[in-house]
């Protein structure tokens, strides 16, 4: 009878094979979950913190452009990922204007990370001369009285997508979910009835 007891108390005191690996497995298992969760969680914030940055940008380049009595442009390198805001100064030596690429501690340029990327790019004509020399199809212009192009950029991974409307009429940039072809882009006629 003791040897009876002594082989059960040996048996209770641990674990199976088997219940060893299957403990590993759920352990696996709720890893590649979680990871696979992180790594599209981690690809979304990539593609909202741009439109977000992308969005900052162009409120700031009509608040400075309003502010300072000068036009701003958002450059678009649509080749390298990358945009940033710029205005122009006199250049004594020169004779003339040069492009001068805005840097304080509220604008900076922005480069696209990972699969991010300028996935649409709709700029109007701007219609009206201004005094320096600009490539239209690469930026878009903020006006002194708050106007700018109106433009449509879409910024995405390929899943998610954002898209930034920017109004002709009061140069606003508006942030959307979705992609350019869910956003309205049409003027309103405020003398119509």
């Amino acid at each position: 009878m003791k040897t009876n007891f002594i082989v059960r108390q040996k048996r209770r005191g641990g674990f199976t094979l088997t219940e060893m690996l299957l403990v590993v497995m759920i352990i696996a298992l709720i890893a590649g979950i979680g990871g696979g969760v992180y790594v599209g969680t981690h690809r979304r914030m990539l593609v909202d913190k741009t439109a977000r940055d992308f969005l900052l940008t162009a409120q700031y380049a009509r608040i400075m452009a309003v502010e300072r009595r000068e036009c701003y442009t958002m450059q678009l390198d649509l080749a390298n990922n990358k945009f940033w805001l710029a205005t122009w100064q006199w250049d004594a030596q020169a004779q003339g204007t040069k492009q001068i690429i805005v840097r304080d501690p509220y604008c900076k340029p922005v480069e696209l990370t990972g699969d991010v990327k300028f996935e649409d790019v709709v700029v109007a004509p701007l219609g009206v001369e201004t005094r320096q020399e600009t490539d239209e199809e690469n930026g878009i212009v903020f006006l002194p009285d708050g106007t700018a192009q109106s433009a449509v950029v879409q910024i995405g991974d390929g899943k998610t997508h954002y898209a930034i409307s920017i109004s002709a009429a009061t140069g606003k940039a508006t942030m959307y979910f979705g992609t350019v072809k869910e956003v309205e882009t049409t003027s309103v006629d405020l003398d119509a009835q």
